[in-house]
């Protein structure tokens, strides 16, 4: 589904990204893991087109994102659906107001009828919402915001979701109750997942495969079992740590 080739980004005189290359499966589960500032968000905003490699390039089912611009780049985008790690929400806009959001403003370049509260509706439910669609942001939980942006995510049917570090600020019952919803949704959409994380817990319950990036490369990729048997000693240092001390030079 998604192939990062060579992949080079400096930003600010720093190399970022230093040769990224990954392969990321159709219909299956991917966890980027590394420790903050090692580059992975920056790898995000390649994947989705929020930004342009120096060098390499990343392709979308074939579609090279680098070649798009305009009312291409715009369309293709929607193949994406993604949660922020603040979940993002508009503060001034109802629940039902932030999950329509997207999906009205794709209307605008259409002409076809689309019943929005019933799409709505059915996206709050899929996320165990249903019947709060008059609340604002300020009156949820850390964890039902987060439910929220995931129901704002798929409200377009997107082929591809990406998840930007979705358990952070969360308790550790909350963050196994967020983990649970993303592989329901796996099930259920049968999209392709790209999950952004620092929690090793979270990426060993979560993963098809499990790559992780160090000093802007990939340095280890695998199944979660074979992940956890890879002797590196930079993997086993973080693996053993929770990444908690491991520093990158760049976010």
């Amino acid at each position: 589904m998604i192939h990062i080739q060579n992949l080079h980004k400096t930003l600010d005189g720093h190399a970022v990204l230093k040769g990224i290359d990954l392969e990321i499966p159709k219909g299956k589960i991917t966890v980027i893991i590394g420790a903050s500032g090692c580059g992975k968000t920056v790898l995000m905003r390649h994947i989705i087109g929020l930004m342009l490699p120096d060098r390499g390039r990343v392709v979308v089912d074939g579609t090279n994102m680098s070649a798009l611009a305009g009312r291409a780049q715009t369309d293709f985008r929607r193949r994406f659906g993604m949660l922020f790690q603040n979940a993002a929400l508009f503060d001034s806009l109802t629940v039902f107001e932030n999950v329509a959001f997207p999906l009205r403003e794709s209307l605008r370049q259409r002409v076809e009828t689309v019943d929005v509260a019933r799409i709505v509706r059915e996206k709050l439910s899929l996320v165990g919402l249903q019947g709060s669609e008059h609340k604002m942001p300020d009156e949820l939980s850390g964890g039902m915001r987060k439910r929220v942006g995931l129901a704002r995510a798929i409200v377009l049917a997107p082929s591809i979701i990406l998840y930007d570090e979705p358990t952070t600020g969360l308790d550790p019952l909350m963050t196994l109750a967020i983990d649970n919803l993303i592989l329901s949704m796996q099930q259920e959409l049968a999209v392709t997942s790209v999950v952004i994380s620092h929690d090793i817990d979270s990426a060993m319950r979560l993963a098809d495969l499990v790559a992780m990036v160090h000093d802007g490369r990939i340095i280890a990729s695998g199944s979660p079992a074979q992940f956890q048997r890879l002797t590196d000693p930079i993997v086993r240092d973080f693996l053993e740590a929770g990444g908690r001390h491991l520093r990158g030079s760049a976010s």
